[in-house]
């Protein structure tokens, strides 16, 4: 009887001791450094109003950098939000961030540019790339619609 105590002891012991495997894979790996590349601004042309963003010290950054120059279509998403599918897949290094801010610049998936102009909770996981520097007219400058937007190294 003493046995069969001790070793029920013992795997319980084990057991609450190591986290499961299903802890470790959901842990977020953070592969990227996150920190603002120096002097790495980009200009980003809306009609006739510039904007400067700075980008991320990251390898998607860099990666998005190298596309530049680059006159897109954006496409119009619930009200905050511009997005254009690029030709090619990006580095990713996604997460939630919980909450988006006006001027954040993300990729949502590997391939899709996104600009937000409204600050809004969220629930879906992107990698950043940057934010506009001065947000000020962003949501004017972007209007209601489908927009051309001129991106390009500063």
């Amino acid at each position: 009887m003493k046995s069969i105590l001790l070793m029920v002891l013992i795997f319980s012991s084990a057991t609450i001791g190591n986290p499961s495997p299903c802890e470790k894979e959901n842990a977020p790996i953070k592969t990227e450094n996150n920190g603002t590349m120096a002097n790495e601004t980009i200009k980003i042309t809306v009609n006739s109003q510039r904007f400067t963003a700075t980008l991320l010290d990251t390898d998607s950054a860099i990666a998005f950098k190298e596309l530049l120059p680059m006159t897109i279509q954006m496409t119009e998403l619930n009200g905050n939000e511009k997005y254009y599918d690029l030709s090619k897949s990006l580095p990713t290094n996604s997460a939630n961030p919980g909450s988006i801010k006006n001027g954040d610049l993300m990729l949502y998936g590997s391939k899709t540019l996104v600009l937000f102009y409204k600050t809004f909770s969220t629930s879906y996981s992107y990698t950043k790339l940057g934010s506009i520097d001065d947000t000020a007219g962003l949501q004017k400058a972007l209007g209601a619609g489908n927009v051309s937007v001129t991106m390009d190294k500063n």
